[in-house]
């Protein structure tokens, strides 16, 4: 079975260190890699969700996976893709944070004897003497080629602190860690921690002669270039208290539509010659792709039965199957008040700003407070939990 050409034919792979070597390890079950987690939040959100379908593509193909909560990396704060420092965070809302991925990744991994593994690199991290880490690891980094690192270059002209510069060596004494006491071989990654994980990989090499490898996912964006997993509200989570398995699955049914099949290929596990067939349909069936990944990936994290009332509550929401109505309007002044009343869902501004008064009108993912909100081309109306309208302008 050829694991790394599904990889490649999904378009998951983004940049590799050794690209036969590594198709050898992962096609022939060879792989001990790991995926570290940082707990910046009490749950895994969207960003997190590719990652973890990958740990479970390649332990399916007989991979092991080590999952790394990043207990001590995460009194640091990753600048990777930030333009401002994290939040620094309480040793005590650090461990929260890893028990509620813990309880989230059990859905995706099966951990046990001779499956996957568990370890917070608190164990280790936190015990270190610092003089003894310059002298051991320090030594074998070079500040200039650390200063071209990306995930350094775009910090510098804001200002990049002491703290996170650290971050770089941390992740790779990781791996380094992680090669010597488990025989982990490999380190993925989203795109984003190349440079981070090439790092670590040379760590191995210099410290110990042994090869070491890379590879890193491709991040999942959206049409116009964003990270998918973010609405009005922030991420879109995993844990149900934070984002409802009808909410998980709007997001997924309203993807764009340019964006659906890459989703379909890089996280649902339907296999790719039901793929292939399902890119040669007409481009009227669009909706039900958009329902076919909507129900998968809820299904995925929230269970099938969770999935199939989801489905049921938009079906019976918008209609149908379940697609959003859209209403074309035209309006001098683009905002909520004229926007409600010119697409029909208020009888009269006084109506409208009744509605918003009593908390009835949402745009998008928020509710509506203010009397003058914007509407934009493409924005969603919902008025209550029964009359949802994407807007069109004339």
């Amino acid at each position: 079975m050829d694991i790394y050409g599904e990889l490649e034919e999904r378009g998951l792979i983004a940049q590799v260190t050794d690209k036969e070597e590594i198709r050898q390890l992962i096609n022939g079950g060879g792989a001990r890699f790991y995926i570290g987690f940082d707990p910046t939040a009490d749950s895994l959100h969207v960003g997190h969700f590719m990652a973890l379908c990958l740990m479970k593509r390649l332990q399916m193909a007989g991979n092991k996976p080590v999952v790394l909560l990043g207990g001590g990396t995460g009194y640091i704060g990753d600048p990777s893709g930030r333009t401002d420092m994290r939040a620094m965070l309480t040793p005590e809302t650090i461990q929260h944070n890893c028990e509620c991925f813990k309880r989230q990744m059990s859905r995706f991994i099966q951990f046990g004897d001779d499956k996957a593994i568990i370890v917070n690199n608190a164990d280790w991290l936190l015990k270190l003497n610092y003089i003894d880490l310059l002298r051991e690891v320090g030594a074998c980094f070079s500040v200039n080629n650390m200063l071209r690192a990306e995930c350094y270059k775009q910090r510098m002209e804001k200002g990049l602190s002491f703290l996170e510069f650290n971050y770089m060596i941390m992740q790779s004494y990781d791996f380094w860690h992680l090669n010597e006491k488990y025989g982990c071989n490999m380190q993925f990654g989203g795109d984003d921690q190349w440079s981070n994980m090439l790092a670590g990989t040379e760590l191995i090499r210099k410290k110990t002669g042994k090869d070491a490898y890379a590879m890193t996912i491709t991040l999942l964006l959206n049409s116009e270039g964003k990270k998918m997993g973010k609405t009005a509200k922030g991420a879109v989570w995993l844990d149900e208290n934070k984002t409802s398995p009808y909410d998980f699955y709007q997001y997924w049914r309203n993807i764009d539509d340019v964006d659906v099949m890459k989703c379909i290929k890089m996280l649902t596990f339907i296999p790719m010659e039901e793929i292939r067939e399902m890119e040669k349909w007409a481009p009227e069936r669009i909706n039900e792709k958009k329902e076919l990944l909507a129900f998968e990936l809820t299904k995925l994290v929230h269970g099938e039965e969770k999935a199939q009332k989801a489905q049921a509550e938009a079906r019976a929401a918008f209609g149908g199957g379940g697609e959003m109505p859209e209403k074309q309007v035209s309006v001098d002044n683009p905002t909520i008040i004229p926007v409600l009343v010119a697409a029909g869902i208020c009888a009269s501004n006084g109506e409208a700003r009744r509605l918003i008064q009593q908390g009835g009108v949402s745009l998008n993912d928020s509710k509506v407070t203010d009397f003058n909100a914007a509407v934009n081309d493409g924005d969603i109306l919902h008025k209550g939990k029964k009359v949802h309208i994407k807007i069109r302008f004339a």
